[in-house]
């Protein structure tokens, strides 16, 4: 229980800044969908998709391989860190260097007549990767403060420059003001200054990680970085088809929807995506603090039940989150525009999803710490294929519900699969009957609500607020009682 217990005050140490920031960001929403309306919040969702991907691809699962070789007790931690810092910097070094020569590509990617473009989103995902081992290094080293400080300093760079740029800007050109603010806004380049907003994020994060780069000693091993890289290469497909399955209905929607503006529908599925946000928190908050404290915890006699225990409290918890989003959707709906609120349906199922994707991610580290990582490549294989079927099918049929749809099958069956192999290699024991009540209740609850909604509003939210505390008291009562009588 003290183990657990530093794995949620980590948890919620990590999870500030990126609470915090996300909230901050959320509160751009309403910003974003206004300004960039329909088709230019589908590019930038098409763009963002696809930088996630590609994060995963120049990462090549370095981040994972770090702790996994730093972590270890007969390795020297600042030959791990050195070796893991200068390939991440080559390897991005080169990525740049053939994006400037290949930039047509980019542009014919992403359709657009703006070379910019192209330029930022090269940039943007460089800077990111280079920050990637600064950001591990202070994870492994357990100075999560330090990590909430960068963090958050990127955050309020790009919130106050999309305030600035949108808001600011436009509103005295709007104004018809002749002053030198009003003549920086151009209503043709709403996309470039979200995109300009991140980028001086991403730079200035990068400028601030600096201290903990220059502090790394000189030492690169090649012999070392080989056996890294044996190890991460399987956690690089991992990543590559985890996000594939993840953005690809993104970047499908907009060639397969049976829809004459397939970029507007691309932009009302994203920003609908938008409000699982709190589902998408939680798991990035879970897993800064639960992947180094799952391996630091991987040699203890009582790992395995560590592990099932952690289980139980992520349901909990994501259990929670779905039914406080869904209880409050009809506050939660106008952080996006109304002509994006058409597509409020596919909410619940893109956060059941996302809350599958998170157990399977706690899940997964019985591969990690037994080193069977070729059987998480098979599971994130297979998820990926199951995607691009049913979005091949299902987009030109029933739109963009079938990407959300397809999201959450393949993950259901991505956990299956996982489990299935980890109870041949890994078994834990984790708790399904107290995991099915937890689903149960939950349901159950999110039907009453449906069933007894009314019109008027403040009381509809008055119930709800009621079926969200019987859910968390009996959470509690129960987990409570289930700790008194281990002890």
């Amino acid at each position: 229980m003290n183990q657990i217990k530093k794995l949620a005050e980590q948890t919620v140490i990590y999870g500030l800044s990126n609470m915090l920031g996300r909230f901050l960001n959320y509160m751009l929403i309403p910003l974003h969908t206004l300004v960039l309306g329909k088709f230019f919040y589908g590019k930038l969702t098409f763009i963002y998709s696809s930088t996630a991907i590609l994060l995963v691809l120049l990462t090549y699962g370095l981040e994972t391989g770090f702790f996994r070789f730093a972590s270890k007790k007969d390795e020297d931690y600042n030959k791990v860190l050195g070796t893991s810092l200068y390939s991440i910097i080559f390897t991005t070094s080169l990525f740049i260097l053939l994006s400037v020569v290949f930039k047509n590509l980019w542009q014919g990617y992403f359709e657009v007549s703006n070379y910019k473009i192209a330029l930022y989103f090269v940039l943007i995902i460089s800077f990111d990767v280079l920050n990637a081992i600064p950001f591990a290094k202070l994870r492994i080293e357990e100075r999560p403060i330090k990590f909430m400080f960068v963090k958050l300093i990127g955050i309020f760079v790009n919130i106050a420059l999309n305030l600035f740029y949108l808001l600011l800007c436009r509103k005295l050109y709007e104004a018809g003001s002749t002053g030198i603010l009003a003549s920086i806004y151009n209503p043709e380049l709403v996309l470039d200054y979200v995109l300009i907003a991140n980028l001086i994020s991403s730079a200035i994060t990068f400028i601030v990680l600096l201290p903990e780069i220059v502090k790394v000693k000189p030492s690169f091993d090649f012999t070392l970085l080989k056996r890294i890289l044996a190890y991460s290469f399987p956690i690089l497909l991992i990543g590559l088809a985890g996000q594939f399955n993840d953005q690809i209905g993104n970047l499908l929607i907009p060639k397969l929807i049976n829809d004459p503006n397939p970029m507007e529908q691309l932009g009302i599925y994203g920003a609908n995506f938008k409000l699982s946000v709190l589902m998408v928190l939680f798991i990035q908050m879970f897993r800064y603090a639960a992947e180094p404290f799952f391996f630091k915890n991987s040699e203890s006699a009582d790992a395995k039940k560590l592990y099932a225990d952690v289980m139980n409290y992520f349901i909990i918890f994501g259990l929670i989150i779905f039914l406080g989003v869904m209880f409050y959707i009809d506050i939660l709906k106008y952080f996006i525009a109304e002509e994006f609120r058409e597509g409020l349906f596919v909410v619940p199922i893109l956060l059941i999803a996302k809350l599958i994707f998170g157990i399977l991610f706690s899940l997964s580290i019985w591969y990690k710490v037994t080193d069977k990582t070729k059987y998480g490549i098979l599971v994130a294989v297979i998820g990926a294929v199951i995607t691009i079927i049913l979005n091949v099918i299902l987009l030109p049929r029933i739109g963009y519900l079938g990407s959300a749809l397809a999201s959450l099958f393949s993950y259901s069956v991505m956990l299956a699969v996982s489990y299935y192999l980890s109870t041949k290699h890994y078994l834990i024991k984790y708790n399904f009957k107290k995991i099915g009540f937890y689903f149960i209740l939950a349901f159950i609850l999110f039907a009453l609500s449906k069933l007894i909604n009314t019109d008027v509003k403040a009381v509809y939210l008055s119930i709800n607020t009621v079926l969200l505390f019987i859910f968390i008291s009996i959470a509690y009562l129960n987990e409570k009682k289930s700790f008194k009588n281990e002890n």
